[in-house]
């Protein structure tokens, strides 16, 4: 075959491939994990929720008094009385974009017993700080009620469950939370409270890497070019910066169960409005308590897709939902209680945005319920085929919110509180004065130092995936490669033409 033809061949190959990423972006498969239908995920949302409630209609009111509560992903676990030594089970129990996080599933368990962040750099066996930076999936537990009181951001590794069901457990301090280019992280039953920005310091991220580390904002999680994450019955409030911040190519991200109060900019879904690859972005938030001294943010959207399904919105200062770029919204069976103060009933805005601008936006109310005045401003008609099949079965459960949200936030809180948090009663600094080995499974655990965790993993958790920075470098390289073999082309081409 003559040289030339190569090339030609080659161009073919290159621009077959050109067609199929071109038809791939006009479905928005621009992320790892992101769904290429969100509104099958809603209306699978909104079936599970009204089949859980079905269900608990059938049963007796004894029955309904232990476990039936109709929300699916508590009845899917709670009803289990050997809930204790089935933990794991709870990674089965997600709904929406966030369904599939595996967490620490098919790894060991590891038992927070001391509370101390003393050294991030190196942390010592047996904090939390040491179980989540680990390369192995890990079901991370506590033997005691603790603090963690952190000395900088706490940083994960890929494939690694926080429990805290059993225990009181708090999270607070420098630093917080970080999900940074990582997946499959689960993080259930905690409070995370007062988080201050700290940094510019060395930190551990795994075993066998530490860097260094900026100055963070404060939030309480923050979710960084991560997919895969459910955050599920936590407590949060009183932090720097966010609650929640889910930015840079998140994605499959459910936020679920959980009790958010006394904060001004509560949930940031979105980094920049001219950020592509947030279109990307899917967030399920469901059957939240958005509940005391809450202003904005709850949440505020840049692009993506955003479900909002059967959450309790207390009260808001200025507004419940926002959003700019162009974010899809879709609101369904939602409660919005709004404030007295007369100019700041309505439940949306759009930030800095001309209503010529927004106008075609998707944003819609479906079955919400709207008391002391509140009202949601819908737009767009682009999506309302699409709309109608997310909301085929009837939001019914609208009208149960107060059963759906009863149990938002840790296990045994109050639904508002405002001291529990300010005072949690008990000291939490230091060293626990248990001395339970880190890891409970099959095999022994080592006590002399060497081997911390007794045995090899469990191998039930695939691989980490590949992370964003990979995915970025290997298109890259693909278009060099396509630019390198079209200037030769190019140079091949002006001999023939002269010929």
């Amino acid at each position: 075959m003559k040289l030339p033809h190569i090339y030609i061949l080659i161009i073919c190959l290159f621009t077959s491939f050109t067609r199929f990423i071109i038809e791939t972006t006009a479905f928005n498969l621009t992320l790892p994990h992101q769904h290429p239908d969100p509104e099958a995920v809603a209306e699978d949302v909104k079936r599970r929720v009204n089949a859980s409630l079905s269900r608990r209609d059938l049963f007796s009111i004894q029955e309904k008094d232990q476990c039936q509560s109709g929300n699916p992903i508590d009845d899917c676990w709670r009803c289990d009385s050997n809930w204790a030594n089935n933990r794991q089970r709870l990674a089965d129990c997600a709904i929406g974009f966030g369904q599939g996080s595996l967490g620490g599933k098919g790894g060991q368990i590891y038992v927070v017993t001391d509370s101390s962040d003393n050294d991030p750099a190196n942390p010592k066996p047996g904090t939390l700080r040491y179980g989540v930076i680990q390369d192995q999936p890990l079901w991370i537990i506590f033997s005691s009620n603790m603090v963690v009181k952190l000395k900088h951001e706490l940083i994960f590794n890929s494939y690694k469950t926080i429990d805290g069901r059993g225990a009181n457990v708090h999270v607070t301090g420098n630093g917080c939370i970080t999900l940074q280019y990582v997946s499959h992280i689960i993080i259930h039953n905690i409070h995370v409270h007062h988080c201050k920005p700290s940094g510019n310091t060395n930190i551990a991220a795994s075993p066998t890497h530490v860097g260094w580390r900026g100055r963070s904002d404060g939030d309480g999680i923050s979710i960084f070019g991560a997919q895969k994450i459910w955050i599920d019955h936590c407590s949060l409030s009183y932090c720097t910066d966010g609650l929640i911040d889910a930015i840079m190519g998140s994605t499959g991200i459910t936020i679920s169960n959980n009790h958010f109060t006394h904060h001004d900019e509560v949930m940031l879904l979105g980094h920049d409005d001219k950020y592509a690859l947030d279109t990307g972005m899917q967030v399920t938030i469901a059957f939240n308590h958005f509940g005391q001294g809450l202003v904005q943010r709850m949440p505020r959207c840049r692009r993506g897709y955003i479900h909002v399904v059967n959450n309790d919105f207390t009260a808001w200062e200025m507004y419940a939902i926002g959003g700019s770029a162009n974010p899809t919204i879709n609101s369904q069976g939602n409660r919005y209680t709004a404030p007295t103060d007369a100019n700041a009933k309505e439940v949306t805005k759009r930030v800095d945005t001309n209503e010529g601008d927004w106008a075609d936006w998707n944003w819609r109310t479906d079955g919400d319920v709207m008391v002391n005045g509140a009202f949601f401003v819908p737009s767009g008609g682009g999506m309302s085929a699409q709309y109608s099949k997310a909301s085929s079965v009837e939001p019914k459960s609208a009208g149960l919110i107060q059963q759906l949200t009863l149990n938002a936030g840790v296990f045994g809180d109050p639904r508002d509180d405002s001291g529990s948090i300010s005072d949690p009663g008990f000291s939490g600094g230091g060293t626990s004065s248990t001395t339970t080995t880190g890891i409970q499974g099959s095999g022994s655990s080592s006590g002399d130092g060497g081997d911390y965790f007794g045995m090899m993993f469990g191998s039930g958790a695939p691989p980490p995936s590949h992370s964003l920075p990979s995915l970025i470098f290997l298109s890259l390289l693909n278009i060099l490669i396509f630019c390198t073999i079209t200037n030769h082309v190019a140079m091949v081409s002006f001999p023939l033409l002269s010929l």
